[in-house]
């Protein structure tokens, strides 16, 4: 007997308690994957929160062992292949409105990331006033090994990060664990996961009796249930040799400059880097790499109308009739023309394009300082 819809679960749940409201991802199937409806629920919701003056916080969490794993791109992939890759475009057109929306959130955002969390799901979390990672947390933009490049923003908040730390996660795709998301700043609290049903509870708590608790009120909060001191014996103490490598004008550069320091020092991350930049498709390396040192200069809302134009040329097949074969397939192919055409607005009316059309916002979200 086929299911209806009346019989599927709800893909994303939302919970009210007091002046607290919950959206709780729930594809666990699909590692909360974000599908369409998923994006459009979220999206009304948030905006009715954020306009509700009983609101004064703001959960976002998932079900199951991963937060989310990124966008839902076998639906992507089929609009692609059947021609209609204008679909695919509302697909990020309505994703790139949400992430918009909860960057510029006038409310207190807790994101609580206890697991996966992969390029869709960053997009939705990363601005959030908390972002709370644990020890089961792993973080990915690994966009560049699959097709595409890094997106949902990723221009803006890796951009922000130290030195050219932001070129070496999107241009390789490396996992950081919670305790490097601490050290760089993409995580605010680590809070091993035992703890994460009391803090929720002791938030509650807090918003109830305080009515509208200050964000300095619930960080403290939040640090009675946080561990002070995380050791990580990561990426950040190599943060030189990554700036020295990842400082260069392209990626052919970068890739000869790590390529040179594995001649130098037998360490795993610097063959992993090099293994990745040539396993990825190289057209998605150089658009990120123009992104992202384009982005250090942008406001959130710039970096997303940007990656939104050349995500749609991409899925146009303006230079490659197939999204998913790299053609070209060696970076010393992709010219700065292919790059730039990437980046042009050359849509016709037969094409259904729309463009990203963000949301409007009443206050001065353009001058909004970067949360990491």
């Amino acid at each position: 007997m086929a299911l209806t819809n009346a019989d599927l679960p709800d893909q994303v749940i939302f919970e009210e308690v007091l002046g607290v409201r919950k959206m709780i991802l729930n594809r666990p199937k699909q590692l909360n994957t974000l599908s369409y409806e998923m994006l459009r629920s979220m999206y009304e919701k948030s905006r009715a929160y954020e306009d509700d003056p009983t609101v004064k916080l703001v959960i976002l969490k998932a079900n199951g062992k991963v937060f989310c794993c990124g966008g839902d791109l076998a639906s992507g992939y089929t609009y692609v292949q059947l021609g209609r890759w204008s679909f695919g475009a509302n697909y990020y057109r309505k994703e790139f409105c949400l992430d918009y929306l909860l960057a510029t959130y006038k409310k207190p955002l807790l994101a609580i990331l206890d697991g996966s969390v992969i390029g869709g799901g960053v997009g939705i979390s990363i601005h959030s006033t908390f972002r709370i990672v644990t020890e089961n947390t792993i973080f990915a933009m690994p966009e560049v090994l699959i097709g595409a490049f890094p997106d949902v923003g990723a221009s803006y908040f890796l951009s922000r990060l130290p030195g050219f730390f932001g070129e070496y996660v999107g241009l390789t795709g490396a996992r950081l664990n919670g305790a490097e998301m601490l050290v760089f700043g993409l995580g605010t609290h680590f809070v091993p996961s035992k703890n994460l049903k009391s803090l929720e509870d002791a938030l509650e708590k807090t918003v109830a009796s305080l009515g509208s608790p200050s964000v300095a009120t619930m960080s403290m909060i939040i640090n009675k249930f946080a561990q002070v001191q995380v050791k990580s014996d990561s990426a950040y103490l190599r943060l030189g040799m990554i700036n020295q490598c990842f400082c260069g004008e392209s990626c052919e550069e970068i890739l000869s400059s790590l390529e040179h320091l594995a001649t130098q020092v037998q360490e795993k991350w610097v063959i992993d880097a090099i293994t990745s930049m040539k396993s990825a498709n190289p057209l998605g390396l150089k658009i990120f790499l123009r992104t992202i040192r384009e982005g250090r200069s942008k406001n959130i809302d710039q970096c997303l109308e940007t990656e939104y134009i050349a995500l749609s040329n991409l899925i146009a097949g303006k230079i490659s009739n197939n999204y998913y074969e790299w053609v070209p397939s060696k970076l010393e192919d992709v010219t700065e023309e292919m790059v730039a055409k990437c980046f042009s607005i050359s849509f016709t009316e037969d094409d259904d394009w729309l463009p990203l059309q963000l949301p409007t916002k009443t206050r001065g979200t353009h001058v909004r300082a970067s949360k990491l």
